[in-house]
């Protein structure tokens, strides 16, 4: 019986292994992913709601608002451009508070002439200083919208479309498809529209409430991978009980190549250096980064700098190298277990995030208006600081193995490059640490190789 039953055995087991293979081919194939997920907002995404206000003789009028969930991520200038794909043959008779780039062939039409004829229109915000009568609430912002936890107020945008040929009725409209979110580059990725709802609106006096026609939703999400290829910042560490300074790992977000790539950076020194930046292309959003060694546009620099009986100071400094962008509601994300006992901060704004309720980590800081909100492009002036002061934790607070450093720090919403964490700045009395523990690993195998031969 066993002669019998290990060859139907093996032939089960090959069975299961191809089985398993193929059930991970077929996952591959159908459930390609199209969402991203942050772990420090793992519920931040831009949805885009389409309410249709009300019906035309050849089709509506809907008000499509973009609502900025993202707690820290915001776009930013030169703003947000959306896109899609009509279902029909509609057209754009006409919009307010935004316009489409291109009015495509509307020369079908006698008479009057469409908005916007393209099967796939693209459309932007319009500018501040828009006249009232092509204006609608959060409108005319240049394509700005600010972050959730930033600043609530300014993290949505809206504009009103009028449709024709689209249908008059909830069945014979059909809903717009592959949806594009640029803002105002790559990087977000939009799922369907589906029908939600119909979508509330409570009346100034709060006595009278109407509803839209029909409503659909689309949800955008951002990944950092999509939006570039290289990262976007770096952070670099220091501390009072070690003199060594732990710069941004080499080439972080890219490497000097000027004699292949001619203009890839720019040294500050250069006594050309206003003609260079002032030719490079004001309208190109392309980083002209300053020449060092990580070429990142952005570093972020956090210092350990006092330390108290009760407390102890970081000082965070944040440099613009690129000197093609002036930031504007700038912001940063640190994680630090000691942030659950944060004490004062001095020129930033602090929200924490929690992105888990049971820990209190992680930390959302930005600047004082009219004060340090302005990152200016690369330069003497291209630089924001601030200190933080903490309240020690006797149970957990130690300067041994870089636990006062960062865990990960996040700049407008992109993941910045930390350093090996073996490159840390080391306590005086640990300093011999790794060397004492790479003589030993040595010594270890010379004793082994000499016991084998012997």
């Amino acid at each position: 019986m066993e002669i019998l039953f290990t060859p139907i055995a093996r032939s089960i087991t090959k069975l299961s292994s191809y089985a398993v293979l193929i059930v991970l081919l077929l996952s591959c194939s159908f459930f390609t992913s199209t969402e991203a997920y942050d772990a420090l907002d793992p519920n931040g995404n831009i949805t885009i709601k389409w309410d249709v206000m009300s019906w035309t003789p050849d089709g509506y009028v809907a008000v499509v608002t973009m609502y900025n969930f993202q707690q820290y991520r915001h776009i930013q200038a030169p703003g947000w451009s959306l896109g899609w794909t009509w279902a029909k043959k509609e057209v754009i008779w006409n919009m307010m508070g935004g316009q489409t780039t291109e009015q495509g062939d509307c020369s079908r039409f006698k008479g009057n002439t469409p908005h916007c004829c393209k099967k796939d229109p693209t459309v932007v915000d319009l500018l501040p200083g828009t006249p009232y009568n092509q204006q609608i609430a959060n409108c005319c912002k240049g394509g700005v919208i600010n972050s959730w936890a930033q600043d609530p107020a300014n993290a949505a945008s809206s504009f009103q479309v009028s449709v024709g040929g689209s249908g008059t009725t909830n069945k014979t409209v059909k809903l717009p498809k592959n949806f594009t979110l640029r803002a105002p580059g790559p990087g977000y990725t939009c799922g369907p529209a589906k029908i939600v709802k119909s979508t509330k609106f409570v009346s100034t006096d709060q006595r009278r409430v109407t509803q839209a026609l029909m409503t659909w939703n689309i949800t955008c999400t951002y990944s950092q991978f999509l939006a570039q290829k290289t990262p976007t910042c770096c952070v670099s560490l220091s501390s009072f009980y070690n003199d060594t300074i732990v710069s941004c790992p080499t080439c972080t977000c890219g490497c000097q190549n000027n004699l292949t790539q001619p203009g890839s950076c720019v040294d500050p020194k250069s006594p050309y250096l206003a003609s260079v930046v002032e030719g490079s292309g004001k309208n190109s959003y392309q980083p002209l980064v300053q020449c060092t060694s990580h070429m990142c546009p952005i570093r972020v620099h956090w210092h350990v700098k006092l330390n108290y009986k009760e407390y102890w100071r970081v000082k965070i400094t944040i440099t613009n190298f690129n000197y093609r962008m002036n930031y504007t509601q700038w912001n940063i994300v640190a994680q630090h277990p000691n942030f659950d006992n944060i004490t004062q901060i001095f020129s930033f704004n602090y929200k924490s995030l929690s992105p888990y309720e049971a820990i209190n980590d992680t930390a959302m800081l930005w600047g004082v208006k009219f004060y340090n909100d302005f990152l200016s492009q690369a330069g003497p002036f291209g630089n924001v600081q601030s200190e933080l002061l903490f309240r020690k934790d006797k149970s957990t607070f130690t300067f041994d193995k870089g636990w006062a450093f960062p865990r990960r720090i996040y700049f407008n919403g992109d993941n910045c490059v930390m350093p090996p964490p073996d490159a840390y700045p080391w306590l005086p009395n640990a300093s011999s640490r790794p060397v004492v523990s790479f003589l030993y690993s040595i010594l270890t195998i010379l004793a082994a190789s000499i016991f084998v031969l012997a």
